[in-house]
C-alpha cells in the first residue's frame, strides 16, 4: 500500500461461494469470505468493510468487469476508478483479431488437407524421395497442429509461418535441381 491510497482488487466469486480482495501492489489478501451469493448487494458491503480497514484511501479498483462488482464498486465506493484487469481487458480487445485468426486458422487447414493422399502414395517406399515426401508431410502436419491461448499468441499466424517455411524448403530443393510438381505427381499416381 502506497502512502497516497491502495489500489484493490477483488478476487472473483468461485461458483459463486467465496470472494476475496488483494492490495494490487503487495498483493496482500486484504478480505476472504465465503457467501451465498455474489450479487452487487453481497459484494457493496464487503468492499465498504476493506476500504474502512485498511487505513488508506482506496484510489482504484482493478476487476474482471463482472456486472455485480461494477455495480458493487459504484455503490461502495462512489468516484473511485474501477478498471478491467489487464488480462481479461487484453482478451476482450483481442476478440475480433482472435475470430478473424481463428477463420485464417481454419482455411489454412482447408488448404493443407491434400497431404495424406500424398503420405499414402509413398507407403511402402523406401527410397530416397519416398522419405523426402513422408518428411514434408510430417512437417505439414505438425505446423498445423499446435495451437496458442489467445491473446498472446495467434495461431492462424503459426501456422501461416510455418507452413511457409515448408514451403521455402520445398523452394529450394526445388532450385537445387529437384522438382517439387514431378515429386507431387509421382504420388499422385
Amino acid at each position: 500500500m502506497g502512502e497516497a491510497g491502495s489500489r484493490f482488487r477483488p478476487a472473483q466469486p468461485d461458483g459463486k461461494a467465496s470472494v476475496g480482495g488483494r492490495e494490487c501492489l503487495s498483493g496482500e489478501v486484504l478480505l476472504a469470505r465465503s457467501l451465498l451469493s455474489g450479487t452487487a448487494a453481497d459484494l457493496a458491503p464487503l468492499l465498504s468493510e476493506v476500504a474502512d480497514a485498511i487505513g488508506v484511501p482506496v484510489e482504484g479498483v482493478v476487476s474482471d468487469g463482472q456486472r455485480s462488482i461494477r455495480h458493487a464498486v459504484a455503490a461502495a465506493l462512489p468516484g473511485v476508478a474501477h478498471q478491467l484487469c489487464q488480462f481479461h481487458f487484453l482478451r476482450e480487445a483481442a476478440n475480433p483479431v482472435y475470430e478473424a485468426d481463428r477463420h485464417a486458422k481454419k482455411e489454412l487447414k482447408k488448404q493443407v488437407r491434400g497431404v495424406r493422399p500424398i503420405e499414402r502414395a509413398s507407403e511402402g517406399r523406401n527410397d530416397t524421395e519416398a522419405e523426402v515426401v513422408r518428411g514434408y508431410c510430417a512437417a505439414v502436419r505438425s505446423a498445423i497442429t499446435d495451437d496458442g491461448r489467445a491473446p498472446l499468441v495467434a495461431p492462424g499466424l503459426k501456422h501461416k509461418a510455418r507452413l511457409e517455411a515448408v514451403a521455402d524448403s520445398l523452394d529450394r530443393v526445388e532450385a537445387k535441381g529437384g522438382s517439387r510438381r514431378r515429386r507431387l505427381r509421382a504420388c499422385d499416381d
